[in-house]
């Protein structure tokens, strides 16, 4: 349970895979729209960590897969996101752990690394920019669609609902109200970047891809890997992405 009596979905694959829970955890947190299974069990991370000696603890983050997904843009903020992740620490007990977070869940590790650096020593944060992604989506719009079936004119905010909509399971109602609630909230600066060594990769075919760069530059112990031929979207089911990362995670 959150802090704010919300139900967040956890799943534990160390034991799945013969590891105890004395064995190094990483947490990981699925981007906008995806879900803990979707991000890291069905593209291979959990297997690749898992073989790496590593115990994978992964939750849906508010709003998604089977967590409690709220209408609300009150119960959306980068402090609650932030919250439930220091929330599931504390359920499974880490106090010391490594993170690996994509897109908006690239995003909040950025904020948790910086609210509690001593728990989250290392992390692998995957397309993330700087500044806020959301200030061109139409959520007048978006709502409108969502209520009354309007269609929505923005090519960007369709761009989003059409994404949100592929994936079954998914409450759009729920995730119209987090952005909403995000927007205007706290971005990543690179004037106050986390202190830990962290992984910045971007697929090389994603717009974002310069202002990731800048805020690997900005980190003082950011490295930057950029994946090959692969957008926002597909870039979590690189192998390329996945090998960086273990490495990263693994090296001493």
């Amino acid at each position: 349970m959150s802090r704010d009596g919300l139900a967040i979905a956890t799943y534990d694959f160390g034991e799945a895979a013969g590891l105890d829970d004395t064995a190094p955890a990483v947490l990981a947190v699925h981007g906008f729209a995806s879900s803990a299974r979707a991000n890291w069990l069905a593209t291979g991370w959990v297997r690749e960590l898992t073989r790496a000696g590593f115990r994978v603890i992964a939750l849906d983050q508010r709003g998604h897969g089977a967590s409690a997904r709220p209408h609300e843009s009150a119960s959306y903020s980068m402090q609650a996101l932030v919250g439930d992740v220091v929330d599931v620490l504390d359920t499974y007990m880490i106090d010391d752990g490594v993170y690996v977070g994509y897109s908006l869940g690239a995003r909040v590790g950025w904020h948790a690394a910086l609210e509690i650096p001593e728990r989250l020593t290392r992390l692998v944060l995957g397309g993330i920019p700087d500044g806020d992604p959301l200030t061109r989506f139409r959520v007048d719009e978006a709502r409108a669609f969502v209520e009354h079936g309007t269609p929505v004119e923005d090519r960007l905010t369709q761009g989003y609902i059409t994404m949100a909509s592929g994936v079954a399971g998914n409450d759009l109602a729920a995730l119209v109200a987090l952005v909403g609630g995000m927007r205007g909230g706290l971005q990543p600066d690179p004037a106050d970047p986390p202190r830990q060594p962290v992984l910045f990769a971007t697929g090389s075919d994603d717009g974002i891809l310069a202002k990731s760069k800048a805020l690997a530059a900005a980190t003082p112990l950011g490295e930057f890997v950029e994946i090959p031929r692969r957008n926002h979207f597909n870039a979590p089911v690189a192998r390329e992405f996945r090998e960086a990362g273990v490495e990263f995670l693994t090296r001493d």
